[in-house]
């Protein structure tokens, strides 16, 4: 289908969003990992950096296709803490709203382009997966063994 079939405005504002938010990502998983301490910190330190380095890529994705459908891409950052914590569970929390609030600018898009983009249609699919995913893995982060 073609691209002109789509509300561009629209569509390069719901991008952007997504954009702003995966930046935020890198900078909040990157900062996560630098506040973990205890004998578990190197296997989550490793986690939380490959959800930063996820959330760059992520970032590539959604400014290439905004300067793909004619926009321009943001220099914008959504927000990037709740709070300045070393406690794992509640930056596991605070990962799970940030999952959550992707997801939800992921869904946004799809909506936007269902029936009409066929290429940003399985862009918007496989990262609603990918951020639902995500938020399950952490919700089995925060489960207590046995619990």
């Amino acid at each position: 289908m073609p691209v002109d079939d789509i509300d561009t405005v629209a569509t390069v504002s719901a991008l952007n969003r997504i954009l702003e938010l995966e930046l935020a990502g890198v900078v909040r998983y990157t900062h996560y990992s630098f506040m973990v301490y205890g004998f578990g910190r190197i296997p989550i330190v490793s986690w939380l950096r490959g959800q930063a380095d996820e959330s760059l890529l992520h970032a590539h994705e959604a400014g290439e296709l905004i300067t793909h459908i004619g926009g321009a891409p943001s220099l914008g950052i959504a927000p990037l803490l709740d709070s300045v914590t070393d406690n794992i569970a509640d930056i596991l929390e605070e990962s799970i709203r940030h999952e959550e609030a992707a997801r939800a600018a992921y869904v946004a898009l799809l909506d936007l382009v269902s029936g009409r983009s066929i290429m940003l249609e399985e862009y918007a699919t496989r990262l609603i997966a990918d951020e639902t995913r995500h938020a399950g893995e952490v919700r089995k982060m925060l489960r207590r063994p046995g619990g």
